[in-house]
């Protein structure tokens, strides 16, 4: 048997010792502190989050969700030549496309990409209720 298979630990080697031992892909196992790794795994995260979702591009002002909108009615064809849409149509297009996580995000950011008091220049025209600048949302 060459050294180099003898080397290797099966899934049952694992399994006959109770799952005691790990298996070890690597060549090592480090040591680390639980609570160091926590913070750090999670500050990674958080900023991977911060910096990819949740900030603006500086490029030009837009959000990944924002983009993954504007695509999806250019894609579908919600062209201002065109007649007006259902923002469900809308929705349910990015939804089933690029953004399979709930309706509520997507909707609330087509109303924001809609309010002139939200965008400088707003990137779609709305027709109906899509709020006003005090507390009163938009409707459904």
């Amino acid at each position: 048997m060459s050294e180099e298979h003898q080397n290797e630990t099966t899934k049952a080697d694992v399994v006959s010792n109770g799952g005691a031992e790990s298996v070890d892909h690597h060549g090592h196992i480090e040591q680390v502190d639980l609570q160091t790794e926590m913070q750090r795994s999670y500050l990674d995260y958080a900023m991977a989050v911060i910096i990819g979702r949740a900030l603006p591009d500086v490029r030009d002002g837009l959000k990944p969700v924002h983009r993954r909108v504007i695509y999806a009615m250019y894609d579908g064809g919600y062209r201002p030549d065109r007649s007006f849409n259902k923002c469900a149509r809308v929705v349910g297009d990015v939804m089933g496309q690029f953004h399979p996580h709930g309706d509520i995000a997507i909707y609330d950011t087509l109303v924001r990409l809609i309010q002139s008091w939200i965008m400088r220049y707003p990137l779609a025209l709305g027709q109906g209720n899509f709020g006003s600048p005090g507390n009163d949302g938009a409707a459904a």
